[in-house]
């Protein structure tokens, strides 16, 4: 018995036979239908316990990564253990029915006895086979066996297809005696017990009952087995001995036989036979899948013959075939137990997807009803329809196979079958999901079904009949105020439009919905029919189903139904009566029996009207209908709205056109798209001029944020299930609401009470917790009585990227897959793999060798039939992203004049093959589609074709061109190497010279070149010497760009952006997916810090968090490497911190950093002068070195060194921020140190910017003669290098860097000049993320001196910017100088609402959510602006949302501009209190006061700002009665901005000092007399008298004259 595994041969023929037993491999071949066969046999019947729970349990599996591939597995071991053991011991497997098995040895009647022995052997080892087994997922997998023996036959039937079954006692008696079998038992039926050897089976008799339990062989000790199994062996006709002695099964050897292979496909699946065609492999075609199962169970009456019964199931097989077929069902297995014959029916398998599923199931099964009962010799027909995930798979063995359905929803239904007889019946999934109206189904009494814990409901389906009642189609017009309709004003502004013509031309009117599933049409016209209500007008709404099509006339019948009152009669005399009232007038007495069959009444009979033919009745009925309806539209205006519109029959579209024509009425129809062309009536009303056909549209992300929060009864949801939800519901209100049920089933929403942000505790993970609330204002707790604020938050741990979708939307995804080519499914497949968006390049990569002309002319079918988008550019995709598609008229009297659809549609199919080749990236329209693709990988499949994404990407993981192509963490692949590709020598050189590794020679040039350094910048030259040296400098270096195409830097601008999310991100999500760990925390940290270096935040945070889940879970190792990592892991997470104004984290991260980095930094002061001490030696030795020439450290080092100087960076920064004395000399060390570590590099580069950095902290600190030295040490190290690509991004680093110093400093007509050039090199170098920068200071110095012309221009430019690229952060800038102007400047450029809509459009905004020291700056100036006019309650609420952000820190220019703004609204606000004569007012303005004089001892504020704090503390001194501090105040304001040249804020100085010491104090000028005058810009611009005159146009601040005394 010790048979081998051999492979068996890659044969067509064979890998048929794998599906079916030798019983029809090896058998007879007739025509004849049906055909019997008699043989002896004995029969095993296995049924194996806990495969349907795991099942389940795979269903339900809330990830993706629990796929079918898993369970394709686990069922395997085990089954084909069994199928293994039953091959071994001669036995062949008949049927897989899902999780049990019946086994058949065919042998003579005189074998029985001895083959019986060797079945009770077989099944006593498949029980010692599982008998000590548990499943890896945890479930205790346990068999139970029936046996039996005797005279079986052999039916065979069908038509197209062939199906057979074996009937007999033995069969009923291998199904009792399983029955009987509790777990790890065998049971032999009574005549396999009275055939067997008693001898040697030891059994154990079973109370009242004939059959007995075997406990084991009891063979003598002489008793050779081996020889006595070989000699029953012998006697098998296709057992595999002599050359084929080492196989498993005969059938693994056919050879080629078309003949036979034609016979034999005959039994297989259509499915089945495309994919052994393909050559697929069996796993191919497994996996989780929502389909719907029809059991069809025929009873028989009992005194059959053999041939009456073969004749019956021959009969309903042909039948239920023919009915499967016309809606892609399938018939999977026919069993024959229990004197009954059932068949296995499923909707739904991989390839045979369709629309309306469920429907069709549910009409089939009516018809497989109503034919089968009428069947000679069938006493019950029962069938069981259930809906919902299973498993389809091909289970068994590598040479013995079948294509099946396990899960829940197979036992469910096959239990409706048997428990619920001679009825049609279905579960609450299918009831809920078919679409069809209640009253088709009736809710039956609930009962205790062997094997199915919790079935749920249970109905009866009383047949697709529409003539049940008349009142059940009406729809209802109840509307819930707190839970407005979202995102259709425009389709409801088009609705009162229209009416509004009905009711004034008194002309008939269609207005006419279209949209797909899911886009809210019933939900419109019910608040459309709401709308509709008047006291003059008659509103009649039905709803349509899907089997209203084939009812003539049904929708008229319902219309006048309701026209007629009989809608609301209760019985049909009631209705009569109506009827004969209402048609008296119209309709002769004799003829009153035409309106039985429509309305259901019993008028008698005449002799005149049963002469009259179907089509007279027919046009007698329409006669009096219209009649009836113009009569009626002359008393009041008729209003039809009908629901489901595409299902209206052609009889009523036909009445309708000619109603139209003749009668006054409005038609509102909501319809999806005709599945087939309208007929030529419904395209007659489409195409009439009094018709408006609308396509509905997607509503927008705020509208789909609002319906979220209104579904959860909560104000706000994280901002990552806000963007989980839009992007995946595409803006279908359907899709959203599947999606948020999902996830509300797998328990990830968790709904608590709001908890205010200073109540929170800090940390990393709730710190930049991002909540989004919906931009309506609607109370949804007006029904409730629930006085809290709740908020959505996510369960910990949960990812929803990699949530699996609802089953509903899978479905549809599903049968738009299924419809695809074989060549188009393998595309969108192959895209699923590489995500959401890809690149063509990467997609032509991984597909297999497919014919490239055929795969871009399925991608161009593709991209038409909306499955992807494409784009030629980052840019495309962007305004994409940013767009719905919205609700739009279709003009279809106009398209009906155009040319041919035929030739339009060629022209357009050429052209979108023209753009697919022309496309660079690709998108699926759909995400659920998208994971839906993934999903039907298996495990095996998706990793090697993730390696191939990985290994075909990581050539391009670097900086863009432009950039330098170096990495976004300077040397991070010298330091750790993790790539999977062998880089050439070629390669190593290109990436050297892009990481600044350059010869002695080009990077320390000779000692001449200081003697010139010298010459150029030397000591005798005064400050503005020295500033028009640097200028010039920067004028000859643009001169030298724009005239040298050589140095003229890379025509494209930078790519950066496009890489990390074409290459980056998806690398660390294939190496996620493939589980290397260390690989995807490596391009998390290079996304990371490219999207800190694009200044995104938001995105930043979000991956930095991704790259926490994996660091958590990998092995911390002791390697130089892996420390390596972790230090760049808390350094960039100190950036982040640092850069939305959390300073305590980031100086926690950032030291951590520096910790693992080797360069700690000193803790308490002692520490800190040491340190310094230590650092200037340290110094200059550095410098000593740096003459010397002497060569880089390595890369490691490099790496190392290049992270210590941004570390050290961040470090002191932080450090200004703190007005405590003793931060000052921290500040200090970490500046030192930063210039060291970059000496230590001897890069120039780093060298600059630490120069520069430690200038900024000398002048910011007063270390007056430190500052000039760094500034021109910089200077001079650029001054004599050649001018290439990157001495060009040094220059123009020094520009934009000492343009901010000055501008920061107060010295605006240098930064003026600065910013100018630094701008025009950045029009010539584009380098990414400087421009908007630049333009905002540049315009702030403008706006300072008075030069409003130069400023708008600089606005427009910065407006120009934020447009063109998009960028949220430069429009915020934007709005804030705006609002600026507004407050400050005197005129207007753009009015203060729609800065105010800005604001409140895009504050959720992610990107801006990051930027806080912009939203502080823009809440600030819209809150001041509400204090000026004194409306208190509006200032509450921007002064609020700016106190939650005033704690985020920054050193930025717009953070200090922001604060400023903070301050004043701090002010304003206390002169409010003074008015009111608060209590503490004064403790109030000396807390006020200490903080503006803290403000300017702060290192971090500029002097630039002194005037303005100098002014509020004036204010505030003038406020409290202190009139010599307001003097001194006040002259120190004027005195700074006579210096600096600040026009703007000397102005308003004055008119203050001239406001407060008048005698005009008592006469108020209002801000709103002054904002009532402000002009707008282009009424001015040309005048300069009149530009000079909006300087008085300045905002007075009050003296409050109150009783009280300071």
């Amino acid at each position: 018995m010790n048979i081998g595994k051999a492979p068996f041969p890659d044969r067509t023929i064979v890998r048929i036979a794998a599906h079916l037993p030798d019983l029809i491999v090896f058998g007879d071949f007739t025509s004849e239908r049906p055909s019997m066969d008699y043989f002896d046999g004995v029969l095993m019947f296995v049924d194996i316990s806990g495969f349907t729970a795991m099942t389940e349990k795979f269903s339900t599996a809330m990830y993706m990564d629990r796929g079918a591939e898993q369970l394709v597995e686990i069922l395997n071991n085990h089954i084909s253990a069994i199928v293994e053991k039953v091959l071994i011991y001669g036995g062949d497997i008949l049927k897989f029915a899902g999780d049990a098995l019946l086994a058949l040895w065919k042998v003579e009647r005189n074998q029985l006895k001895n083959f019986i022995t060797v079945v009770v052997k077989c099944s006593l080892e498949i029980h010692g086979v599982f008998e000590n087994q548990e499943s890896e997922e945890g479930l205790d997998i346990r068999v139970k066996i029936g046996l039996s023996a005797g005279h079986i036959k052999k039916l065979v039937f069908g038509d197209e297809k062939s199906y057979f079954l074996v009937v007999g006692q033995a069969v009923e008696d291998v199904r009792f005696a399983q029955n009987m079998a509790q777990m790890n038992e065998i049971i032999l039926s009574p005549n396999c017990w009275q055939l067997c050897d008693r001898n040697v089976i030891e059994i154990e008799r079973i109370p009242d009952q004939r059959a007995v339990k075997v406990n084991f062989l009891k063979l003598p000790s002489t008793y050779n087995f081996d020889e006595f199994f070989m000699k029953c062996m012998s006697n098998l006709s296709y057992y595999p001995s002599g050359d084929h002695k080492n196989i498993l099964r005969l059938a693994s050897t056919l050879e080629c036989d078309p003949e036979l292979e034609m016979c034999l496909q005959k039994y297989i699946m259509g499915s089945i036979l495309k994919q052994i065609d393909d050559k697929q492999l069996r796993g191919y075609l497994s996996e989780l899948r929502p389909v719907t199962i029809v059991f069809v169970n025929l009873q028989f009456k009992g005194q059959e013959t053999a041939d009456d019964i073969a004749q019956a199931i021959q009969d309903a097989s042909v039948y239920i075939n023919s009915v499967l077929k016309t809606f892609k069902g399938q018939i999977n297995k026919v069993f024959m137990f229990d004197k009954g014959c059932s068949f296995l029916c499923v909707f739904g398998f991989p390839g045979e997807k369709a629309p309306d599923e469920i429907t069709h199931a549910l009409e089939s099964a009516i018809v497989i009803f109503d034919y089968c009962s009428q069947i000679f010799k069938i006493r019950v027909v029962s069938i069981g329809v259930a809906s919902g995930i299973v498993f389809c798979g091909i289970v068994g063995h590598a040479v013995r196979h079948e294509y099946t359905v396990i899960g829940q929803k197979v036992n469910i239904a096959a239990r409706m079958m048997m428990y619920y007889p001679g009825i049609v019946t279905c579960d609450s999934v299918t009831y809920s999901s078919c679409g069809l109206p209640s009253y088709f189904f009736k809710e039956l009494p609930k009962q205790h079904m062997k094997g199915v814990a919790e079935p749920g409901p249970v109905y009866q389906c009383l047949g697709l009949n529409e003539k049940v009642m008349f009142g059940m189609s009406a729809l209802n017009f109840y509307r819930y105020k707190g839970y407005p309709l979202l995102g259709r004003d425009k389709e409801i502004r088009l609705f009162l439009h229209t009416m509004r013509e009905f009711l004034q031309m008194r002309c008939s009117r269609v207005l006419m919905f279209q949209g797909l599933l899911g886009y809210g049409k019933s939900h419109l016209i019910r608040e459309l029919g709401f709308l509709a209500q008047d006291d003059n007008h008659r509103v009649i709404a039905i709803g349509l189903t899907k089997v209203s099509i084939n009812h003539n006339f049904h929708t008229i019948q319902l219309l006048m139904a309701s026209v007629l009152g009989l809608d609301t009669c209760k019985h049909y005399k009631e209705r009569q009566h109506h009827l004969k009232e209402k048609v008296k007038n119209w309709l002769d007495v004799e003829l009153y029996c035409i309106l039985n069959d429509i309305f259901h009444v019993q008028f008698p009979m005449t002799r005149e009207a049963s002469k009259i033919s179907e089509v007279k009745k027919q046009t007698e009925l329409e006669e009096l209908f219209m009649n009836i309806l113009s009569e009626t539209s002359r008393e009041e205006k008729l209003i039809f709205i009908i629901d489901e519109s595409q299902h209206i029959d052609i009889a009523s579209w036909k009445f309708m056109e000619e109603l139209i024509r003749k009668v006054s009425v409005f038609f509102i129809l909501a319809l999806s798209p005709f599945l087939e062309t309208p007929c030529k009536a419904a395209s007659a009303i489409m195409k009439n001029r009094n018709t408006t056909f609308v396509m509905i549209g997607e509503i927008s992300s705020k509208d789909m944020l609002s319906k979220v929060c209104f579904d959860l009864h909560v104000v706000s949801i994280p901002k990552e299930l806000e963007v989980y939800l839009v992007e995946g519901s595409c803006g279908i209100p359907f899709y959203g609401e599947e999606l948020l049920k999902n996830l509300d089933h797998h328990k990830v929403l968790i709904i608590h009470q709001y908890q205010p942000e200073e109540k929170q505790k800090k940390n990393w993970n709730v710190l930049f917790k991002n909540y989004t609330k919906p931009q309506i204002n609607v109370d949804m707790y007006s029904v409730s009585t629930i006085e809290r604020i709740d908020v959505c938050d996510i369960a910990s741990g949960v990812r929803l990227k990699n949530v699996s979708p609802p089953a509903t939307l899978k479905e549809i995804s599903l049968v738009q897959l299924d419809s695809m080519s074989l060549s188009q499914q393998m595309l969108v497949r192959c895209a699923a793999i590489i995500g959401e968006t890809f690149t063509t390049s990467l997609l032509f990569e991984i597909l297999p060798c497919w014919n490239m002309k055929m795969m871009v002319k399925a991608l161009a079918t593709l991209v038409q039939s909306s499955i992807f988008y494409c784009f030629q550019s980052h840019k495309e995709l962007r305004h994409l992203t940013n767009r719905k598609n919205a609700t739009f008229e279709v003009h279809h009297r106009s398209l009906a004049l155009q040319s041919s659809q035929k030739i339009e549609g060629l022209s357009g199919q050429i052209v979108e093959e023209n753009e697919v080749t022309q496309s660079h990236i690709l998108r699926f329209c759909k995400p659920i589609m998208q994971k839906t693709a993934y999903e039907l990988w298996l495990k095996d499949q998706k990793s090697a074709l993730h390696v191939k994404c990985a290994r075909f990407l990581e050539e391009d993981a670097h900086k863009c061109e432009h950039c330098g192509r170096g990495d976004f963490i300077p040397f991070h692949h010298f330091a750790v190497d993790i790539r999977l590709n062998t880089l050439d020598m070629e390669t190593v050189n290109k990436m050297i010279e892009t990481h600044a590794i350059r010869s002695t020679e080009t990077m320390f040039p000779y000692s001449p070149v200081n003697e010139e350094r010298a010459e150029f910048l030397s000591e005798d030259l005064s400050p503005e010497e020295i500033g028009e040296k640097i200028l010039c400098l920067f004028d000859n270096t643009l001169i030298k760009i724009s005239s040298t195409e050589e140095i003229t830097a890379p025509t494209e601008p930078c790519q950066c952006l496009e890489i990390l999310e074409y290459v980056l991100l998806p690398l660390a999500y294939h190496f996620t997916i493939l589980e290397e760990s260390s690989k995807a925390l490596y391009y998390y940290l290079e996304v990371v810090a490219g999207y800190i270096n694009l200044t995104d935040y938001y995105l930043a945070y979000v991956y930095l968090c991704e790259g926490e889940r994996l660091l958590k879970s990998m092995k911390h190792e002791k390697s130089w490497s892996f420390k390596f990592e972790v230090a760049i892991f808390y350094a960039l997470k100190g950036q982040v911190s640092f850069h939305v104004g959390q300073m305590v984290l980031a100086k926690k991260m950032t030291r951590k950093a520096l910790k693992l980095l080797n360069r700690v930094f000193p803790y308490n002061c002692f520490s800190v002068l040491l340190q310094t001490h230590i650092e200037k030696n340290k110094h200059a030795n550095y410098i000593n070195q740096k003459a010397q020439n002497l060569p880089p450290p390595q890369k490691r080092k490099m790496a190392q060194l290049y992270q210590q100087i941004s570390c050290l960076s961040t470090i002191w920064q932080i450090y200004s921020l703190d007005c405590a004395c003793h931060c000052k000399y921290f500040e200090h060390l970490a500046a030192m140190m930063q210039v060291n570590s970059a000496l230590k590099t001897q890069d120039d580069f780093e060298i600059i910017k630490a120069y520069l950095d430690y200038s900024l902290h000398s002048q910011l600190g007063g270390y007056q003669g430190l500052w000039f030295k760094y500034e021109v040490m910089a200077i001079e190290t650029i001054f004599n290098k050649p001018l290439n690509k990157e001495t060009i991004e040094m220059i123009l680093h020094v520009a934009v860097k000492l343009s901010h110093i000055k501008f920061l400093m107060g010295y605006l007509e240098l930064a003026i000049q600065l910013g100018f050039r630094a701008y025009r090199m950045w029009q010539l170098t584009k380098s990414p993320n400087i421009e908007y920068m630049v333009l905002h200071r540049l315009g702030r110095a403008l706006f300072l001196k008075n030069r409003y012309s130069k400023y708008i221009e600089v606005l427009q430019w910065m407006w120009s910017f934020a447009v063109e690229e998009e960028h949220t952060v430069s429009q915020g800038l934007f709005y804030f100088n705006c609002l600026d102007i507004l407050l400050y400047g005197g005129f207007i450029y753009r009015t203060f609402e729609e800065c105010l809509h800005f604001i409140n459009e895009k504050e959720d905004n992610k990107i801006l959510k990051f930027h806080c020291g912009l939203l502080l700056a823009l809440y600030s100036d819209v809150a001041i602006w509400f204090a000026r006019l004194e409306e208190w309650g509006s200032f509450e609420i921007f002064y609020n949302k700016a106190k939650k952000l005033v704690q985020r820190r920054s050193i930025s220019n717009i953070q200090c501009e922001g604060f400023s703004r903070y301050l004043e609204c701090q002010v304003l606000n206390l002169q409010k209190q003074i008015q009111a004569q608060t209590e503490n007012v004064q403790d109030i303005g000396v807390e006020l006061l200490k903080s503006l004089e803290n403000v300017v001892a702060q290192c971090s504020t500029g002097p630039l700002y002194y005037p303005r704090i100098y002014h509020l503390m004036a204010y505030v001194c003038i406020l409290m009665g202190d009139e010599d501090n307001c003097n001194l105040f006040l002259r120190t304001a004027l005195q700074i901005c006579d210096v600096h040249g600040n026009l703007l804020e000397r102005s308003w100085l004055t008119i203050s000092k001239k406001w407060w010491y008048s005698d005009k104090v008592n006469t108020d000028e209002s801000w709103l007399q002054i904002v009532l005058l402000l002009p707008q810009w282009d009424e001015i611009k040309l005048d300069e008298l009149k530009i000079k005159n909006v300087e008085q146009n300045k905002f007075r601040f009050k003296i409050a004259i109150t009783d009280s005394t300071f």
